[in-house]
């Protein structure tokens, strides 16, 4: 895995986008620019560009975020346990870049029950 370069990023990223992916923030609901989208295409890390999640697999769990319900590989996501906020949740972070992505949960649709929820200012979107 990469080290992020801090310097670098906060020349590149927007500063939503470098809050949500270096300094592990979230951005309010319902206000990203793909918590909406119903577009077929790839979300990618905003900092490294590596594929995370197809479109096929996001649906919408009434939370104000893009949620999937699986990666595009499991390669492509690290999940770690983040006890910040006096609980426990599973961060998903960029297995490439180390970027902070959200959270992924446990109630999420079938197949896999999961919901991976991912800032949209941690990702950029390619169109098919």
């Amino acid at each position: 895995m990469a080290k992020l370069d801090k310097a670098g990023l906060r020349q590149r990223l927007t500063p939503i986008q470098y809050e949500v992916a270096v300094n592990k923030g979230t951005e309010r609901p319902f206000t990203g620019e793909y918590w909406d989208n119903h577009e077929h295409g790839v979300y990618r890390c905003v900092v490294c560009g590596r594929e995370l999640f197809a479109s096929e697999t996001k649906f919408d769990s009434g939370t104000g975020w893009p949620s999937f319900w699986e990666p595009l590989g499991k390669e492509g996501v690290r999940e770690k346990v983040d006890r910040s906020l006096f609980m426990r949740r599973t961060e998903v972070e960029c297995a490439n870049c180390g970027a902070h992505l959200g959270h992924v949960f446990d109630d999420g649709p079938r197949p896999t029950g999961l919901r991976y929820c991912i800032n949209s200012a941690s990702l950029r979107f390619d169109r098919q």
